[in-house]
């Protein structure tokens, strides 16, 4: 039985904080932004604001459920529920936003297949755990802060099936 993950709840101050600290970190213009869905909905729609990017994009990846003794799970490949067409990546430096990098594999999936579209794709996630991660000293290029927590965002608090509950935390 493995122990349980710490959870930290992070709220709407702190999210704000988050993207301030990644706006200054961006090398490029963006010319079109890739959301994942779902938990790069919230931080992508405020960074896209914020940069002003309006070419934005939603991608919906699922993997095949995982089992804790069944390591060929982790390595099974992606269903593409949702993706943009080539045409609207083509020639594009494209920002690809997610809530967390955990062990990588959704955003990674993204991002090759944005630039097997001849997007130019970067990363960006809120939070990055190293330690989750499944791709060694790939990191992504862009995050606001390393954790080792499973996190609790404001948006996920008693809502939707999961029910987050404060007094849990």
């Amino acid at each position: 039985m493995q122990p349980e993950r710490r959870r930290e709840l992070v709220s709407w101050e702190e999210v704000n904080r988050l993207i301030d600290h990644l706006l200054p970190q961006f090398k490029r213009e963006f010319t079109a932004m890739v959301m994942i869905t779902r938990g790069g909905i919230v931080p992508g729609g405020m960074l896209a604001e914020a940069m002003d990017i309006t070419h934005v994009l939603t991608a919906a990846v699922d993997f095949p459920a995982e089992s804790l003794q069944q390591k060929s799970a982790l390595m099974a490949w992606p269903e593409f529920i949702q993706f943009p067409a080539d045409d609207k990546l083509r020639g594009r430096p494209t920002l690809i936003v997610d809530d967390v990098w955990g062990s990588g594999r959704t955003i990674t999936a993204v991002k090759n297949r944005v630039s097997a579209a001849g997007g130019f794709p970067e990363t960006c996630v809120l939070h990055y755990n190293p330690y989750r991660s499944l791709f060694g000293g790939v990191r992504p290029d862009y995050y606001a802060a390393v954790t080792d927590a499973f996190i609790v965002y404001p948006w996920e608090i008693d809502r939707g099936t999961d029910h987050v509950l404060l007094g849990e935390i």
